[in-house]
């Protein structure tokens, strides 16, 4: 993309009503517009963002088996009275009515219409287990919604349902979750810790919240360091046996990790204080077993083996997408703006024509473009440099390919790295190959 011609509008003042740094990186670079309190628009740059996380999640859950649906944003509200959470869930909830005077709800979440479709579906425990995903806009009308993406009424989520013939099923894709989630973050290029949450009325420990470190974090964390320095992605795992499953949820699970609220003094204790860490996290996903909550409210069961019919075992397993791209931020941004992690930026690299007209700067950079247009963002605006350095750095890309007259008469790029600004000099090809864009 040619920046001359993009709609990626930056802007150098901070607005006044944003309040943390995601949320005044995210508008100053360009990534997103408030259209209405707690509703956002997603400009070029910051879809791309989105689409690039939204990937990384979806190959991950088919990885391990889960299949991909749609479910449309309004729901009847039918549904609801069926499971009995219509009435409870409270003003968060956004009621409608249609032309016929037919009651809808813009879907908070999908457990309702996900059990609803897999009855209609599914009548024999042959067809089990299921695990179904989708990754749609959802809405919680929140009283007072702040922090931009980070707590807006409207928001791209992934959940995803599985449905198991018993517990020791629903406990093998409960923990196939839990690998896929953690591949996912790792691939995202964050640290994000899972951790023990409530369960609520159903009890056990089937329930892991997923926390990226911020400095701005809701909630404080105490974990063990051996967490962070898991390849999660090198792990053998094999998902179709429960054995390999267990070793691999026992391994994750032998790491102390709990938010302030769960913390255990005595178990902390027991950590070597070499790899002790304190902070403060935000949530950006969560798994939680809820055993047959929603299929015997909703009256959906199948037949078993022995003739007799039974309800399914359930799990839900949210990601918060459009959150994450928050989260990312406040973990990793300095003084002059984001820092993306290569996985999840809107561009690759960003050329910078230091000397726009001038007939060498011009030819080296659009050799340099020509190369992967679709990936690099070309600053061929006549600006001064210090005004394209700057928005470079506030837009975070990883890397900058710097392009002067003198670099570009010796046939020379710059290459700056925006996490450490670490400068060096290469060939076109070197410069290239290093940013993963060589022949």
């Amino acid at each position: 993309m040619r920046l001359s011609r993009s709609f990626l509008p930056t802007l150098k003042e901070t607005p006044a009503d944003a309040q943390i740094v995601s949320h005044r990186l995210m508008l100053r670079a360009g990534l997103v517009r408030q259209t209405a309190s707690g509703i956002y628009a997603w400009l070029p740059a910051g879809l791309r963002v989105l689409r690039r996380i939204s990937q990384i999640v979806r190959e991950e859950q088919d990885a391990v088996g889960a299949q991909e649906v749609l479910m449309p944003t309004l729901q009847p509200a039918e549904l609801w009275k069926r499971s009995g959470r219509y009435d409870a869930y409270g003003p968060e909830m956004l009621r409608l009515t249609d032309r016929h005077e037919r009651d809808l709800l813009y879907g908070p979440t999908n457990e309702e219409m996900i059990t609803d479709l897999f009855g209609q579906s599914v009548s024999s425990y042959r067809a089990l287990p299921q695990t179904l995903y989708h990754i749609q806009w959802k809405f919680r009308d929140e009283v007072r919604p702040r922090f931009g993406v980070m707590r807006g009424r409207e928001f791209l989520m992934k959940d995803a349902y599985s449905f198991d013939a018993d517990y020791a099923g629903a406990v093998a894709s409960y923990r196939r979750m839990m690998l896929a989630y953690l591949r996912t973050f790792q691939r995202l290029g964050v640290k994000a810790i899972p951790m023990v949450a409530d369960t609520g009325p159903i009890g056990g420990e089937l329930s892991h919240e997923f926390i990226i470190l911020a400095p701005t974090g809701e909630s404080g964390v105490f974990y063990d360091g051996a967490l962070e320095e898991q390849d999660w992605l090198g792990q053998p795992v094999d998902i179709d046996d429960h054995a390999s499953l267990e070793a691999f949820f026992e391994r994750m699970t032998s790491f102390y990790a709990a938010t302030d609220e769960k913390h255990d003094e005595a178990a902390w204790a027991g950590v070597d204080p070499s790899r002790r860490r304190e902070g403060r996290g935000i949530e950006v996903g969560h798994i939680f077993y809820f055993g047959t909550k929603y299929t015997e409210a909703m009256g959906v069961s199948v037949n078993g083996a022995d003739g007799q019919s039974f309800f399914p075992e359930m799990g839900s397993y949210g990601i918060g997408v459009s959150r994450l791209v928050g989260a990312i931020i406040e973990a990793s941004h300095d003084e002059a703006g984001i820092i993306w992690p290569d996985e999840v930026a809107p561009f690759d690299a960003v050329i910078l024509n230091l000397k726009s007209g001038d007939p060498a700067c011009d030819a080296l950079c659009e050799r340099l473009y020509q190369t992967a247009p679709d990936r690099l963002l070309y600053d061929d605006r006549p600006d001064r440099a210090g005004v394209k350095f700057a928005d470079a750095d506030l837009m975070g890309h990883p890397w900058q390919l710097v392009v002067g007259p003198r670099g570009a008469a010796a046939g020379v790029v710059e290459l700056k790295r925006r996490a450490t600004g670490e400068r060096t000099e290469h060939s076109v090809e070197d410069a290239l190959s290093r940013i993963g864009l060589g022949s």
